[in-house]
């Protein structure tokens, strides 16, 4: 990474992290993605029960492969046979000890914001699994709520519909356009403003770019 914008991400990074602590989250702020997989596999205990959705950071560092081969009873729904098999490993993720997923934004004062179109991910974030583990690289980090509300919905909901077929007007164009369609996947907007219980959540902050 270039000198300035690694000097950047870390000064930002270090008010993120005071922020998220004000509101009772757990927050780390690791330079790279070895650290992160480092810090990311501290915080899950060898033999829990781990789900994962919306998880593309939690990939680029390499930590679902590493709980796949690993000592967890992972919950892969990715592996299922069938749709149906499928949708019960996504119920299954909401009785885990341990749930991954990403962050679509967070705000520098510490909320964060996620886009779901099943709305499984969004669920397991508010309740269900005993602990949390939100991976981020620091371009998901925007000055405001309202920014974040926005890159949720402009930025990192269009990125994430190329990834499917589903024709809505995003994927089609890249610009939202606040539709209705069936395909939508902006059905769901959660913003997590504090942790209760504290500590639940834990962030691990990538001094990268990571996912959409």
């Amino acid at each position: 990474m270039v000198e300035p914008k690694k000097k950047y991400y870390e000064k930002r990074a270090q008010l993120l992290v005071k922020n998220l602590h004000s509101r009772h989250f757990d927050a780390y702020y690791c330079e790279t993605a070895q650290q992160a997989l480092a810090k990311a596999l501290e915080l899950i205990p060898e033999g829990s029960t781990v789900g994962w959705g919306g998880a593309m950071s939690a990939e680029q560092i390499g930590l679902i492969d590493a709980l796949r081969a690993g000592n967890y009873a992972t919950i892969d729904r990715d592996k299922a046979p069938t749709p149906a098999e499928r949708e019960k490993a996504m119920k299954q993720c909401l009785m885990a000890d341990v749930f991954v997923a990403g962050a679509n934004a967070l705000s520098i004062d510490g909320q964060m914001v996620s886009i779901d179109g099943n709305g499984n991910r969004v669920a397991a974030l508010v309740y269900g699994p005993d602990s949390v583990v939100i991976v981020a690289g620091m371009n998901k980090v925007v000055d405001s709520l309202e920014d974040a509300v926005r890159r949720a919905r402009t930025v990192a909901a269009p990125s994430n519909k190329q990834r499917f077929a589903l024709q809505t007007p995003c994927e089609v164009t890249g610009t939202c356009a606040d539709c209705k369609s069936d395909g939508c996947i902006c059905n769901q907007i959660l913003i997590t403003r504090n942790c209760k219980p504290a500590g639940r959540i834990k962030f691990v902050i990538v001094g990268e770019e990571l996912g959409l």
